[in-house]
């Protein structure tokens, strides 16, 4: 095997990271504070246009604290989207919730809104609601938050995978009560590692940056009257994203130029790619394909061969209502569409690196266009 490595999706670095890491070396601002925090919190405000945000070392930890802060206690239940990574749904077990998993609908891959309404109607004391927005697809979140407002249940927005991308102009992770992003190494930017809390309320933002430094009250010695959490990210990793925020944009275009080249090669076989709403702009983070439902070939089929060409591609997240850990949680469909198990069997995520070139891409399509064709 000679052919060179063609990822998923890899951190893609500029210039300016390594001048804001430099920067907090030269003025020795090595901990969890320091200008480039400052800095990278109030692009992520300006850009999003939402009032407040607190950097943190995941964004799991973003939403296990907003789940602590609109009050999830042992017991109460939580509606989360089923598919999705685990990282959406495991916080809600961090302060003893119960998941219960909403099934997915046909025009998003994101949770469906009268599965949403059917599961208020079965379980009507439940405290909160989880929505992803897949592989940077925004959700119907105007719809999913109108039914949370009729039921005052708050919405936790995690656009982990989905920084940049909009419905009728406004960005993800502001149509929440709080949402969550994540700056892990394979999204549209990256810190290496590291999240966002983001919210509208200053009181709640200052509530998780006091959770997220181990809840050290203020006096002259060490005083904790509640517990807290070691979340802060460092002031040597924001310098990374706040370098990686001056190509955000461009990062959005090359992801879109990636997923408008496959779904013009893949016109004429029987497979879809990963659809969105018209009055949506996914930042379209990973391109995914669904084949056909009476096709013979199935996802796996294309995995294995692109793996021996050191091609990367990753299954379509595994629903949660199929994870063992979760065997014992309810999972509410409408009409016993399970839409979620259909899009994992019949799906596949393909390279959408953003370093991609022409020819990488053109040899990934000609292999799987072999693969429909033989």
């Amino acid at each position: 095997m000679n052919n060179k490595r063609i990822y998923l999706s890899s951190p893609t670095m500029h210039d300016m990271e390594m001048k804001y890491i430099k920067e907090a070396f030269d003025t020795n601002w090595v901990a969890p504070l320091g200008k480039n925090v400052n800095e990278f919190e109030n692009s992520i405000c300006e850009y999003l246009g939402i009032k407040h945000s607190t950097a943190l070392v995941s964004g799991t930890a973003a939403l296990h604290l907003a789940l602590k802060l609109v009050g999830i206690k042992t017991g109460d239940i939580v509606f989360c989207s089923d598919l999705t990574f685990s990282a959406t749904v495991n916080p809600v077990s961090y302060e003893n919730g119960n998941q219960v998993f909403i099934d997915s609908e046909k025009d998003t891959w994101n949770m469906d809104p009268e599965a949403l309404k059917k599961a208020f109607k079965i379980y009507p004391n439940a405290k909160a609601v989880i929505v992803a927005n897949l592989y940077g697809v925004p959700a119907k979140l105007k719809e999913l938050k109108a039914i949370c407002d009729e039921h005052n249940v708050p919405l936790i927005e995690d656009a982990a995978e989905s920084l940049g991308a909009t419905v009728d102009g406004q960005q993800t992770g502001t149509f929440g009560t709080h949402a969550a992003i994540s700056f892990n190494g394979n999204k549209i930017i990256t810190t290496s590692g590291g999240g966002m809390f983001l919210s509208n309320d200053k009181a709640a933002c200052d509530k998780v940056l006091f959770w997220a430094t181990q809840a050290r009250e203020i006096a002259p010695w060490y005083q904790h009257e509640e517990i807290g959490y070691n979340y802060r990210m460092s002031n040597i990793v924001a310098g990374i994203g706040r370098g990686q925020m001056d190509y955000l944009d461009e990062h959005v275009a090359l992801k879109t130029k990636i997923y408008e080249t496959y779904k013009k090669a893949f016109k004429d076989l029987p497979v879809t790619m990963n659809p969105y709403m018209d009055n949506s702009k996914p930042n379209f983070w990973l391109s995914c394909l669904l084949i056909d439902e009476n096709c013979d070939v199935k996802p796996m089929d294309i995995y294995e061969t692109l793996q021996k060409e050191n091609i990367e591609t990753r299954p379509i997240w595994k629903p949660m209502h199929m994870q063992p850990v979760f065997k014992n949680h309810d999972f509410i469909t409408i009409e016993n569409q399970n839409n979620s198990e259909h899009i994992f069997e019949k799906g596949l995520c393909l390279p959408s690196d953003i370093k991609i070139t022409e020819e990488e891409q053109n040899r990934t399509i000609e292999i799987i266009r072999l693969i429909f064709h033989n």
